[in-house]
This record gives C-alpha cells, sequence and structure tokens, in this order.
C-alpha cells in the first residue's frame, strides 16, 4: 500500500499571545457539535470529482470531515474543513505519537479479504474450527510479540471460540534463520523455544513461505510485529493486554 504525501506550508494564525494561551489550554472545546455534514450534502459538494462518496465521518485532526471515497477501484480517505471550502489530500500525521492518521483510515476503508489470505503456513494456536478466526504477523526474536504470545495462550485457555494463525515476519537479521527452521517443521514448541532465547537447529529443507510472508504484509503496509487481522479484516498492530484483544476481537466479529 503506497499513499502519496503532500507537504503544505505556508498556513500561520496571528491571535495575541492571550488568544494563544486560550486555544491551546482548552482541550475541552469542541467544535465538532457546531457542525454537520451530511452524505448527501457531500456528494453534491463533491459534484464533479471523479470517484464515488462512500462515507463521511468526523477526522481524527481538528477541524475537518473525513471523507472516504472510491477512486479507480481503490477506497481512498481525503478531509473536507468545516468551511466546507478546502479539501485535503495526503497523510495527516498526530505529532504526538507520529501516528498517520491517514493511513489508519486508509486500512479501515481496504479491509484484507481474509478469504484470499494464505494460511496454509501459519502455526495454529487456538481451536481450529473456532467461529473467530486471527492472522498474528510475530517475529521469533521480538519482545512484544513474546508478551502478546502469552496473551494469546490465556485467550485460548479462556474461550474455545478462538483461533490465532500465526505467521513468521522476521524483520530482525538475528531472526531470519530461526523463522526459516520453524517454518520447515511448524513447529509451536520450536516457536516458544525461540522466544525463550532458547537455541534452534538451522533450517532442514528448503521452504520460502518466509519470503511469502513479508511479501504479504510489505503489500498490506505491515511493517512492524506483532501486527494482527482481525475477524473483519482490519489490521491492528502492537501489543495487547487481554481484555483489550479480546474487546478487539469481538467488536471486529461484530462488524464483519
Amino acid at each position: 500500500m503506497r499513499i502519496a504525501v503532500y507537504l503544505m506550508t505556508g498556513l500561520f494564525l496571528f491571535v495575541s499571545p492571550a488568544g494563544a494561551f486560550e486555544q491551546m489550554s482548552s482541550e475541552k472545546a469542541d467544535c465538532r457539535s457546531c457542525h454537520t455534514l451530511t452524505k448527501a450534502e457531500a456528494k453534491k459538494i463533491f459534484t464533479g470529482f471523479q470517484g464515488e462518496l462512500l462515507s463521511v465521518q468526523q477526522a481524527k485532526m481538528p477541524g475537518f470531515w473525513e471523507i472516504g471515497m472510491k477512486v479507480n477501484n481503490q477506497n481512498v480517505p481525503i478531509y473536507l474543513d468545516y468551511s466546507k471550502s478546502y479539501m485535503v489530500s495526503g497523510n495527516i500525521i498526530r505529532l504526538k505519537d507520529r501516528k498517520n492518521l491517514t493511513e489508519e483510515s486508509y486500512r479501515k476503508l481496504n479491509p484484507v479479504d481474509l478469504s484470499r489470505f494464505p494460511i496454509d503456513d501459519a502455526l495454529l494456536l487456538g481451536n481450529p474450527e473456532a467461529e473467530k478466526k486471527i492472522v498474528v504477523f510475530t517475529d521469533p526474536h521480538c519482545p512484544y510479540c513474546v508478551k502478546l504470545h502469552d496473551v494469546m495462550k490465556e485467550a485460548v485457555a479462556k474461550r474455545s471460540d478462538l483461533l490465532f494463525q500465526i505467521k513468521l515476519m522476521p524483520i530482525k537479521t538475528s531472526s531470519k534463520k530461526i523463522a526459516e527452521t520453524i517454518a520447515c517443521t511448524k513447529s509451536m514448541e520450536q516457536l516458544e523455544a525461540a522466544f525463550a532465547k532458547q537455541e534452534i537447529p538451522e533450517a532442514s529443507c528448503e521452504n520460502n513461505s518466509i519470503e511469502q510472508n513479508l511479501a504479504v504484509a510489505k503489500s498490506l503496509g505491515i511493517r512492524s510485529t506483532p501486527t494482527l487481522i482481525l475477524p473483519n479484516g482490519q489490521i491492528a498492530s502492537g501489543y495487547k493486554p487481554l481484555d483489550a484483544l479480546l474487546k478487539a476481537i469481538d467488536q471486529a466479529a461484530e462488524s464483519d
């Protein structure tokens, strides 16, 4: 997945020091309730633009709506300001955590088609007949992957409706040969031994599943581990404690 990056410069607001302080400190002030935009109105605004309007919602960036558009068989987010006069297309980065909000929205608009997702090479944790299936990209030398794996084991011990399909994605150079060995044997025991920093033998077979996993992850914009693909095809990155993990899975299953 690639999202074009546009740099915007030259917009400055000149206010008095007191006014600036009020704007910066008044986090509770919320203009969203004062502004409305219906889907019908948005369609009228974007008449003449290429693409089909899919959705309208408040953007996480203050002062803007997020508009979902289907353009050339791809769903993309664009932004419309509250004056309904300016459109922004490109990456919106939240500075406090460097999070790419546009990429997050792009993923929500383009869920992974799990029926076409390759899982033959996956290690299985949980009930093979489970209703809720979650794909997990993991790296044998990733500390947060170890933590998430322990949580996943708690989850399947608690509930029989879950199956984690674990795909090896060695980001670290040190973990590639280990991942190749585990891919050859399809051994959960070896994966857990690698998580425990135990020595793993070299691969005893030729296997291209690791390269395929890396290619699939790249095509989906997945660049870190652990990363989950939830039952509704949405991508969720990073470690989650048990309650947060189960909540994310259940919410995803409800919206599937």
